[in-house]
């Protein structure tokens, strides 16, 4: 297959890292940057040597030498940026969260199927190799029965982050904590232990002036009758404390954590008391974002050449922004909440 032309909307903060994982990549080529600022567009084009720069997504949709395009926008316009570069036959690789609801996030995977392109949702994580080898333990059977799991998210957003974008932390553009910056270790937990069955939530707004929480806390109960806990918050004083992952089972404990759940805490399993020791053991990263993109990019490709679906598609992106949206209504209706959730809950 030769190499793979790409386009991204958005030059934000996040888009440094799809265009570093990009000019990387031999197989790939970043043709064309599009952003509504005009000098960010610019500056952006320039620093990663693409062709062109544009402030309208529409007239990137146009350009026929587009093979895939990287939606890097505000969550609020995922869906709808999504659906209509499928339609103009764009593969799709798309930020978290996918969408802000079920439908929009149903939307967008039946756009990419009828149309015959691949969707790749960023949940880059999946790729950090202490989750990777906590993922090959538990395929191989090492935890036994699975008992409960904890995802948490300790870090530090000052009001200035959420005032220097006018979407960050609304409902319509955004969410909050949960959906911002602890939808990643949620998308573990889930990918650990599997399906959740019921959940019930609580939400604040403590310490930040905006539309949505600032701390986020819920108790899952997942199929297989393990239960999960997760805490997500932006107000730890003063910086980032920890984003950590932690599973348990009856003969295995492995807790993830560092700067981008890339480090290993602890590693013990009852099978082979003589392994080495892989507590300690890091892929050292510079920020909270790690080398991911770089994984999953490379994966698109290799999925479009294979004629497969990508490693993170549209369904798997989406269990994770559903469990949020059940804590969401768990909140609003102060009760349990069932998965999967219904028609009803398809919106918040």
């Amino acid at each position: 297959m030769n190499g793979l032309n790409f386009a991204l909307i958005g030059c934000g903060r996040i888009a440094h890292r799809h265009a570093d994982a990009l000019t990387k990549n031999e197989k790939a080529k970043l043709v064309s940057v599009c952003d509504l600022i005009p000098e960010r567009a610019r500056e952006f084009r320039d620093k990663y040597e693409a062709q062109h720069c544009f402030t309208d997504f529409h007239r990137v949709l146009e350009r026929t030498d587009i093979d895939v395009v990287n939606i890097c926008t505000p969550s609020g316009l995922h869906a709808q940026m999504g659906i209509e570069a499928a339609q103009a036959g764009k593969h799709v690789i798309v930020e978290k969260p996918m969408a802000l609801t079920l439908k929009d996030a149903d939307a967008l995977i039946r756009a990419c199927e009828d149309n015959g392109v691949l969707l790749a949702v960023c949940h880059q994580n999946r790729f950090n190799p202490a989750v990777t080898q906590l993922r090959r333990a538990l395929d191989d059977g090492r935890f036994g029965k699975l008992t409960h799991g904890a995802a948490v998210v300790r870090w530090f957003r000052p009001q200035d982050y959420y005032d220097q974008a006018s979407w960050r932390g609304t409902w319509a553009m955004d969410g909050g904590c949960l959906m911002n910056q602890s939808i990643h270790n949620i998308d573990l937990l889930q990918w650990m232990l599997g399906p959740v069955s019921s959940l019930f939530g609580y939400t604040a707004r403590n310490l930040r002036d905006i539309e949505a929480e600032d701390l986020g806390a819920a108790i899952l109960r997942f199929q297989n009758g393990a239960l999960g806990m997760i805490e997500g918050s932006t107000t730890i004083f003063p910086e980032n404390l920890e984003e950590t992952l932690s599973i348990f089972g009856e003969k295995g404990t492995v807790v993830l954590g560092g700067v981008a759940v890339n480090k290993v805490q602890e590693w013990r399993f009852g099978d082979a008391p003589g392994e080495a020791n892989l507590k300690g053991q890091q892929e050292d990263v510079p920020n909270v974002y790690g080398f991911g993109h770089g994984a999953l990019i490379e994966d698109m490709i290799c999925a479009i050449g294979d004629c497969r679906r990508p490693f993170i598609d549209g369904r798997e992106g989406r269990k994770a922004l559903e469990i949020i949206l059940a804590i969401y209504h768990s909140v609003r209706l102060k009760k349990e909440i069932e998965l999967p959730l219904t028609e009803e809950f398809y919106i918040y």
